[in-house]
């Protein structure tokens, strides 16, 4: 039997391999054990983000006030007189009085024609009086010596009718004689060009020694044109819908205007409504007015747009600062404070700018609180953080007009 017991020998040498395995086990366990507790060291678990700070605007009740209430139109300056300058007589222009374009006064000469054909026939026609009046003394006489025979019975009753018929005839002839004198006159008169109105002329559109031509109406040779510039009319077309507002407020003839060029930020040209027309023209449902507005440095012009505005009544209004107002597109929107603090955007319509804030037709209420300050920074639907301000109108901006609204439209304004 094979004997199946351990050498002595053999089992040191295994106890050895066994130390060894162990020892190099061990090494090669201690690297790891050492990043891990590396690692134990260093690491710290990641935080949460703190949370961002709600942005703070400027919140305000919109500031209510009691302004007047304007109808506004569009509408053109035109001269309140204008008249078209034309030869009464025909001939040749001899002289030009007057510098294109400045101002003259009713009654000017403008124009020289030629006078001496008109002179000519003047005393040709002052000739036929004297042979008019000579012929009537003599048909006088012969009737008087006829008269004074009569009695005697040496004159016929017949004959005395015939030279009281003759003085009749002459008569008439002298009469007709001085008419043809008279009109002689006229033509001499007519062949100096006078302005018949005072204002600003037009420059001259015929020089000198060109032929001019008389006639009826637009027939006569055009030498100029004047427009009286001072009053001046503004003219315009109101809807049938204001015109109908203006007779309901009883706006008569008379009411109070206020006009601004389209390079004007102020209503600064006042006049009165000088007329309505007696009708409402069913092509376009308008009927046009117009009123007169004073001009004494004659700085408004005939063809100029402005827009007017007339004054129908005082109403309440709410005012908030332009820069509360945003705009999407076509609309217009502010944004208010909605329950629990969170923002809401408010459709709103626009008046017009009344000392620097702007008019809310509709769409806020007095008890809104308003985003004025910091709207940039935020939007519908969140929470900010908010400071109470206030509304305060821009006395050096009174009766500015930033961005007007559409013409023919009632709206509100400052007084």
């Amino acid at each position: 039997m094979n004997d199946m017991s351990t050498h002595p020998g053999q089992t040191g040498q295994s106890r050895a391999r066994l130390r060894t395995r162990s020892t190099r086990a061990a090494l090669l366990t201690l690297p790891v054990l050492g990043a891990a507790a590396l690692g134990a060291i260093f690491y710290h678990p990641a935080s949460a983000p703190a949370a961002p700070t709600p942005p703070v605007v400027t919140v305000a009740h919109p500031l209510v006030r009691t302004v007047d209430q304007w109808d506004d139109y569009v509408g053109r300056f035109a001269a309140s007189q204008a008249v078209e300058v034309r030869p009464r007589v025909s001939g040749a222009v001899t002289a030009i009085h007057f510098r294109d374009g400045e101002m003259v006064r009713k009654g000017q000469l403008l124009f020289t024609i030629d006078p001496r054909p008109y002179a000519a026939a003047l005393a040709e026609a002052k000739a036929g009086v004297a042979t008019a009046t000579s012929a009537l003394a003599l048909a006088r006489s012969d009737y008087e010596r006829a008269a004074r025979l009569q009695g005697d019975d040496a004159v016929s009753a017949s004959e005395i009718d015939s030279l009281r018929a003759r003085v009749r005839s002459a008569e008439a002839a002298l009469a007709a004689a001085q008419a043809r004198a008279q009109a002689r006159a006229l033509d001499v008169g007519f062949t100096q060009v006078h302005a018949p109105i005072a204002g600003r002329i037009s420059d001259r559109r015929v020089d000198i020694g060109n032929l001019v031509a008389a006639g009826d109406g637009g027939n006569a040779t055009l030498l100029t044109t004047i427009n009286a510039l001072d009053p001046i009319y503004f003219g315009f077309d109101a809807s049938e819908a204001l015109y109908l507002k203006a007779r309901h407020d009883r706006h008569a003839d008379g009411a109070i205007v206020e006009v601004r060029l389209q390079d004007e930020t102020a209503y600064r040209w006042t006049g009165k409504l000088d007329f309505t027309d007696n009708g409402i023209d069913p092509r376009s449902g308008t009927v046009r007015g117009r009123a007169t507005i004073a001009n004494p440095d004659l700085a408004l012009t005939p063809g100029l747009f402005g827009n007017m505005r007339m004054a129908s009544g005082r109403a309440p209004a709410l005012l908030v600062p332009d820069e509360a107002v945003q705009t999407d597109q076509a609309d217009k929107a502010v944004l208010v404070v909605g329950p629990g603090g969170i923002l809401a955007s408010r459709k709103v319509v626009l008046g017009p700018s009344v000392d620097g804030l702007r008019v809310i037709a509709s769409g806020l209420a007095p008890t809104d609180r308003v985003v004025i300050a910091g709207n940039a920074l935020v939007a519908a639907g969140t929470k900010t953080t908010m400071q109470d301000g206030t509304i305060r109108p821009h006395a050096d901006a009174a009766h500015a007009v930033f961005d007007p609204i559409p013409a023919a439209e009632a709206t509100l304004a400052a007084h």
